[in-house]
């Protein structure tokens, strides 16, 4: 019996969004410009030359940017032999619940709370509610800021005072950063869990726990234990409907927090590179009739945020050729689909993801292109191929 991946390479946009210029994104393209800057050697470090990604292409990459936003497409022209399309979104957000939860066939009903760019960036009763639950006289940061750099900047205050980094940046998110052993784990995941409930009814999206470890001598980083407290999705999901109908949800990467665990049994966790283990595991291993849901967060985490073309075209290539290796394990009739939940062009003004189409790939029926479709289409195409019921306003593209 068939088998359903749905596989987010999170903020591989592909540009042509119609209300870009409503996000102050109009022009933003983050495949587009990415091929252009390496065909014009401008993104050489660590790798050379033009955009190799020719797994990808070969399903319809460069056909799907092509169709989203008409620009060229330097190095990836090859004839489709997959799904080929892509997606606009609805919902009044360009940031990681609203496209996931869109995707899976629930656009976002509401508008987000925003913090504003201003420090300090929290009320007081929340900076209060802050120091209650930690057992701390204040708290450090209180701004927007970047996770990298705001660790480094306070990592060594915060280890003298023990109180936490909160920072929030131009998505929905209040964040929390503190050190794994010095002010713990457990303790720093508990802090974001007893503020959640508070900030949700905000119309937060997300409180991140942001763990971390090192010293000021040897200098910070971040660990893989980030914990997101995502805001419920409003109505059941594709996880949902596939779990409703006694069928089996497995999660890779952050879906697990995204969607607050609602219809999905099981969660494996890591770096990108473990989650692709995870994600070729799983295609030799997943039960007949069962969906597996994965997200890709470093394209959008590691080179996205912080425009860096070369780092971005590297993880891109990284994937590509990884691939072969996930797709050799699929069995006859199963439906691979691989999209993104918004846009993050590296080459793009300010750190902020980019309102942008992007595309629809798929692997397991033969070459077939889909043209425009919604982000909801996504859900109803992998509900039909499951043969579950769907909710909500997707229609099937298969």
């Amino acid at each position: 019996m068939p088998r359903a991946f749905l596989i987010v390479l999170d903020s591989v946009g592909c540009g042509g969004a119609p209300d870009a210029a409503d996000f102050g994104d109009e022009g933003a393209n983050t495949l587009g410009h990415i091929a252009a800057e390496c065909a014009a050697g401008r993104a050489e470090e660590g790798r050379s030359g033009p955009l190799a990604l020719p797994n990808l292409d070969a399903l319809g990459l460069g056909a799907a940017i092509r169709l989203a936003s008409g620009a060229e497409t330097p190095g990836l022209d090859a004839a489709p032999t997959g799904l080929w399309g892509a997606a606009e979104e609805v919902s009044p957000g360009k940031d990681t619940p609203s496209g996931h939860w869109e995707l899976a066939g629930v656009p976002v009903p509401w508008e987000w709370h925003y913090f504003p760019d201003t420090k300090p960036a929290f009320s007081p009763d929340l900076v209060d509610a802050v120091c209650r639950a930690a057992g701390t006289e204040g708290i450090l940061g209180n701004c927007h800021a970047s996770g990298t750099v705001i660790v480094d900047e306070l990592g060594a205050e915060h280890l003298r005072t023990g109180w936490p980094i909160c920072y929030t940046s131009a998505d929905s998110v209040f964040q929390i950063a503190a050190h794994e052993e010095h002010f713990g784990l457990e303790r720093l995941l508990d802090l974001c869990r007893a503020l959640a409930p508070r900030l949700h009814a905000m119309k937060v999206g997300r409180v991140i726990a942001r763990p971390f470890v090192g010293s000021e001598a040897e200098g910070f980083s971040r660990t893989t234990n980030r914990h997101d407290y995502a805001i419920a999705p409003p109505r059941p999901t594709l996880c949902d409907w596939v779990q409703g109908a006694g069928r089996r949800v497995q999660a890779v990467g952050k879906i697990g927090d995204i969607f607050s665990m609602q219809g999905i049994d099981e969660v494996r966790k890591g770096a990108d590179s473990a989650l692709f283990e995870h994600l070729c595991d799983y295609a030799a291993e997943a039960v007949d009739e069962s969906l597996t849901f994965a997200n890709f967060v470093e394209f959008d985490s590691l080179w996205g945020h912080r425009r860096n073309v070369s780092g971005y075209a590297r993880a891109l290539e990284w994937f590509d050729r990884e691939l072969p290796r996930f797709l050799d394990r699929l069995r006859p009739g199963d439906l691979a689909i691989f999209t993104a939940d918004h846009g993050n062009d590296p080459t793009w003004h300010g750190t902020d993801h980019t309102r942008e189409r992007v595309p629809v790939l798929g692997h397991g029926l033969g070459a077939r292109e889909i043209g425009k479709v919604a982000f909801a289409d996504v859900a109803a195409s992998v509900a039909a191929h499951l043969e579950v019921p769907a909710e909500g306003p997707g229609r099937s593209f298969l």
